[in-house]
């Protein structure tokens, strides 16, 4: 059977799912199958295959990235058209039997891939890591019309689709609830980085940490202007930030401001575990809106860091139910008083968080690397 993979962000330029997708599809070669895999390459990461000899009896066809996520919406819009023509050429050169798609870049990409699965009598697995363009509209309001377009596109692929994922009960119930489709959809959180170099033994400084995308849905404005009150009066706990994204000139300045403050940018996978793991809590901050539709990928590498989860949105928000159901930290209303009055009680020992144990090693063997591989590679080969 010829089998390809689509993603745009494959490994290493997006380490922990891109590492996931690369030993899938190394597990399916091994299995005698034909793998094929489409990305845009940021990094080398065909000649660094080679170089670490990864990637046996799997075809690559990677073209390079035109964008980041820092980008304008604009420029990234070019660059998933470009992408398009792209896999357009690479579907009809190959002829996959089946194909599994996520929704990196979202909507266009899917569609091409259910009229290539039509036209071909192919089946292909749809993996739903965030449902677009709801997520987008949440943030950044789309033309009316075109959001209307958009959402008829994207919920007749869902509904032609032969398999679907995603990652929380409450987004697969979105999907269907929105495709108007019965068909079963798999839930798969997305699986944590390795803790294996990571020493999560020694003692934990008084702080926060927030490893990951410091974009347009996780609230950086007002979580700094909370922390900026803080400092302000007399907070002594530390803060440190990484990763990347449009408010990372910002988080630099702040950090040239505040000593107790920190931003180190973009870290490897494993540096940012370690980053989390350093800290007494860890920062989740997320746009009420979009929850319904995205859930934040590092939420998995905290659970495994040991250190509690202080996440700010809504209290009804699936991200806020997934925190408390699991036992792994608090909730706090994405309010700057509150936010700052909670640091503050955090500080002072008034704010008391028990981590359920139970439940977070419960937790913890659901988002196992090795556990979401093994489920993907299930699904994919049906």
């Amino acid at each position: 059977m010829k089998i390809m993979i689509i993603n745009r962000s494959f490994w290493p330029f997006y380490p922990v799912l891109g590492e996931a997708l690369l030993q899938v599809a190394e597990k399916i070669a091994s299995n005698g199958h034909a793998v094929s895999v489409v990305f845009q390459d940021r990094s080398q990461a065909k000649a660094q295959m080679r170089t670490e000899d990864r990637g046996q009896g799997v075809s690559f066809y990677p073209i390079k990235a035109l964008t980041t996520s820092a980008s304008k919406l604009s420029h990234r819009a070019f660059d998933a058209v470009f992408f398009m023509f792209w896999v357009i050429i690479v579907l009809l050169w190959v002829r996959p039997n089946k194909i599994y798609v996520s929704t990196d870049p979202p909507i266009i990409i899917p569609f091409i891939v259910m009229v290539y699965s039509r036209w071909s009598g192919s089946e292909f697995v749809y993996h739903l890591q965030d449902i677009h363009p709801e997520a987008t509209n949440a943030v950044i309001p789309i033309n009316k019309w075109v959001f209307y377009v958009l959402l008829k596109i994207d919920a007749l692929t869902t509904r032609k689709a032969n398999y679907l994922i995603t990652i929380t009960e409450q987004m697969a119930a979105e999907i269907c609830s929105r495709s108007d489709t019965n068909l079963l959809v798999h839930v798969l959180g997305n699986p944590s980085v390795s803790f294996d170099e990571v020493d999560i033994s020694k003692p934990k400084i008084a702080g926060f940490s927030f490893c990951g995308n410091a974009g347009r849905l996780q609230r950086i404005p007002l979580l700094l202007e909370a922390i900026e009150n803080y400092f302000e009066q007399g907070g002594k706990q530390e803060f440190t930030f990484a990763g990347g994204g449009v408010h990372a000139l910002r988080l630099r300045a702040f950090a040239d401001k505040y000593p107790n403050f920190n931003f180190v940018g973009l870290v490897s996978p494993v540096e940012a575990a370690q980053l989390s793991a350093n800290y007494t809590w860890a920062l989740l901050p997320i746009e009420d809106s979009v929850t319904r539709f995205a859930f934040p990928s590092k939420s998995s590498s905290y659970v495994f860091s040991g250190a509690k989860i202080l996440a700010i949105c809504g209290a009804c928000t699936s991200v806020a139910q997934w925190v408390k159901s699991n036992g792994v930290g608090e909730v706090i209303e994405p309010e700057v008083g509150a936010l700052t009055d909670a640091f503050f009680a955090i500080e002072k020992g008034s704010h008391k968080t028990r981590v359920d144990q139970s439940s977070l090693e419960v937790l913890r063997e659901k988002l196992q690397f090795d556990s979401f591989v093994r489920h993907l590679t299930k699904i994919v080969l049906g």
